[in-house]
Order: C-alpha cells, then structure tokens, then sequence
C-alpha cells in the first residue's frame, strides 16, 4: 500500500510512519505542496531496487562489450597494449 502524506504529517508521525513502513511494508510517497519530493520504504524494496540498477548496469557494459567485441580491426594483443601505454 502506498500512502500520500504531506511533510507537516510526517514530522507529527514520523515514528509511527517508519513502524508502518518496516513491519507494515508499506511505502509512504512525501509531498511538499502537493508535489512529491520524497519516498520512505522498506529496507527490502531499496535492496531489491539496487540489485536491479546493478543487473542493469551489467547488461549495458556486457551490451557494449559485444559491440566493441564486433567491431572490425586485428585484435591488439595485451603485451603491445600495456607496452603502447607506457605500463
């Protein structure tokens, strides 16, 4: 369940707000003249959501992996690349 409260509302309930999100799971959206400006949620949703920017990130690198992979050119072996770079 997602709640809409008003930042005044927050700041009265602010502990009774963060028990409903922890052991209720709910997710409170915070608005700030009708406007949201901020989310709590449970722990568990901020992990989930940071797994999936990570699993995202990782298809983007492997996606531009393959492209650079098939781009045409004789591979340069990694003996001249550290040597060419000075390391």
């Amino acid at each position: 369940m997602k709640q809409h409260l008003a930042t005044s509302a927050v700041r009265k309930e602010l502990s009774e707000i963060l028990n409903d999100v922890k052991y209720g799971h709910n997710r409170v959206l915070i608005e700030r003249q009708h406007k949201p400006v901020a989310a709590l949620i449970p722990v568990e949703d901020l992990e989930r959501l940071e797994r999936l920017e990570r699993e995202e990130e990782d298809r983007l690198d492997n996606e531009a992996a393959d492209r650079a992979l098939a781009e045409p050119g004789a591979a340069i072996a990694w003996k001249q690349a550290k040597k060419d770079l000075g390391l």
